[in-house]
């Protein structure tokens, strides 16, 4: 590897030459990076004294020197060379053992996926049903209490073929939990010894029945065929009420009263039947 001066002094036209500083062998830490790029090794070396056939002449050496590492290398370790070659004989047989394995897992795997998704076809088919049961159960318990609920007001009300004494017994019961003394007292002023208190209480059982029907679904067969003994019902009592309001409305002193009918109108959804029943 040969050097290069810069020669002349600015002071003298004498043949001394200055020798520049002997450049450092080059880092094999540079050549070991993962990104390793010749442009950009070239390009770090802009400040390096040294012509370009050094720079050759110094790469060649590296690479035989890394040729020499390399024979040393695997002289010193040819018998574990050898010894891998031969436990890699016979290789193949075990790599077609693995893939014949894999391949009888894989399919054992889909034979699972297959019965599990057949199983979760037929939990939900189960649940299904499950839910459309318990609709019908409650379905049937709604119609059950409709039904029930119909049997007492008609009892109450003395409609449909309920004897005289059902409807005794069930007055006497609706006479010993009167909570509104004051109804009490108003029933005396009426004629035909309808019960103020009671027509209020058939007004609600009335309008129970009408919001159970509505949650269950009033096209119901069941409730379709209801609907006769629901009119009826229903015409009673606005029959009832249109005799206490009209004798009510007729008495100056029975403002509060009418007032109270009026309210149960209202809580029935006939407040036109009222307004008709006032202008009689």
């Amino acid at each position: 590897m040969s050097r290069f001066y810069f020669g002349g002094s600015d002071t003298s036209d004498s043949d001394d030459e200055n020798p520049l500083p002997y450049p450092k062998p080059l880092a094999r830490s540079a050549f070991l990076t993962t990104d390793f790029s010749a442009t950009a090794f070239l390009s770090s070396l802009h400040n390096r004294h040294q012509t370009l056939e050094d720079l050759r002449a110094e790469l060649r050496t590296r690479s035989q020197e890394l040729n020499k590492e390399l024979l040393d290398l695997v002289n010193d370790n040819y018998q574990d060379f050898l010894g891998l070659g031969g436990s890699l004989r016979g290789g193949d047989e075990k790599v077609e053992e693995v893939r014949v394995a894999l391949l009888g897992f894989k399919r054992d795997v889909d034979n699972l996926k297959g019965k599990v998704e057949e199983r979760r076809k037929e939990v939900e088919v189960l649940l299904d049903e499950r839910r459309a049961v318990t609709k019908e159960i409650r379905t049937g318990r709604a119609l059950l209490e409709v039904d029930s609920r119909l049997d007492e007001l008609e009892e109450r009300l003395m409609v449909g073929t309920h004897d005289s004494a059902n409807t005794d017994s069930a007055e006497q019961e609706d006479e010993v939990d009167i909570s509104e003394s004051d109804d009490e007292s108003d029933d005396s002023a009426v004629g035909n010894a309808v019960s103020l208190s009671r027509l209020r209480r058939r007004g609600q059982q009335y309008v129970q029945i009408k919001r159970l029907i509505a949650r269950t679904g009033s096209d119901h067969p069941f409730l379709v065929k209801q609907e006769e003994r629901i009119m009826k019902i229903r015409q009673t009592l606005l029959l009832d009420l249109s005799t206490v309001l009209q004798q009510a409305a007729a008495s100056q002193t029975e403002n509060t009263k009418t007032l109270r009918i009026l309210g149960i109108y209202r809580d029935m959804g006939e407040s036109q039947d009222a307004i008709a029943a006032l202008r009689r």
